[in-house]
């Protein structure tokens, strides 16, 4: 029998279902903060507050794509998509880094028109709605991100870091009101800059946020141990004098592995099925989230 190396209790299946969850779950909690901060940016005249109300609905939207992205991701292959629905995985994240630059772009403008007109002070109530807002997304971020690391899913790590940048941007904000209220006259615009401070945070996730994304989606060669772990499943296998060519895409949360395996170029061409048979027995036990192997025998030394 094969020896199965690191094996993992991971199914792709599952995990999609638990990102749909987490997201859904995080679509729910910013419609409660977007409201809040905006409408506390409204009465307590600080428009940093409401900037980042704006940046929590646009959060909003983002959850849902991720959301939708992962349950379409989640659909078993059929006739017209014979390796899976999982691409959407990856084309969700990117839409939603897309909106995020966007987005702050949009409230770069504002902030800049802001800092440009003369306003009032922030009311200091606000600084208490900004503590509740980060304390809830910072602990959000810890619990997504933690999910998308062990499920290795750019959308749901995508979805982990909508809800940090939430948190710094909220952070951005209460510097500033604070400096704002304690600054006094001529400090009434301060929290215009932190709020411009917060769009260069958005740019920044965004843009971290878009290319891996975009590295998946051009089936860009996984990193990690997953490589170096096919590998010593297929060598493991009786039969297997050596392994090459081994190449590992991604699609969705499971990944295709296709690879050349010398045996000794005297055996009969059952004998070779059959250590095909094992050696894709032996990746897959290796790694639930290998939904397939492509295996091709040739002589080994050719």
């Amino acid at each position: 029998m094969p020896q199965v190396l690191h094996p993992t209790s991971n199914d792709p299946a599952s995990n999609m279902q638990s990102g749909a969850r987490i997201a859904l779950t995080g679509m729910l909690v910013n419609v409660v903060l977007a409201a809040a901060k905006i409408a506390a940016g409204l009465f307590g005249n600080s428009y940093v507050l409401i900037a980042d109300g704006i940046e929590s609905t646009l959060d909003i939207g983002g959850s849902a794509v991720i959301w939708s992205g992962l349950k379409f991701a989640s659909r078993p292959p059929d006739a017209t998509h014979p390796y899976g629905h999982g691409k959407a995985e990856p084309l969700a994240a990117a839409a939603v880094a897309v909106g995020v630059l966007l987005a702050s772009l949009g409230l770069a403008v504002q902030s800049v028109r802001e800092i440009l007109t003369p306003h009032h002070a922030p009311a200091p109530f606000t600084l208490a709605v900004l503590v509740v807002v980060v304390i809830v997304k910072e602990f959000l971020y810890r619990k997504v991100i933690r999910l998308g690391k062990n499920v290795e899913s750019t959308a749901v790590k995508t979805d982990a870091w909508h809800h940090r940048a939430d948190a710094m941007t909220s952070t951005a904000a209460f510097i500033g009101i604070s400096i704002a209220l304690i600054g006094g006259a001529g400090w009434e615009s301060a929290d215009d800059w932190a709020a411009l401070f917060a769009c260069v945070i958005i740019g920044a996730n965004g843009c971290r946020l878009l290319f891996p994304a975009l590295r998946e989606m051009l089936d860009t060669a996984p990193r990690g141990e997953i490589v170096p772990r096919v590998q010593r499943a297929a060598a493991a296998v009786p039969g297997v004098v050596e392994v090459e060519k081994c190449l590992v895409r991604k699609m969705g949360l499971s990944f295709y592995v296709d690879l050349h395996v010398g045996v000794d170029g005297e055996i009969s061409v059952r004998d070779g099925h059959r250590i095909a048979h094992e050696v894709k027995a032996a990746i897959q036990a290796a790694d639930s989230r290998i939904a397939d192997v492509l295996v091709h025998i040739e002589p080994a030394g050719s």
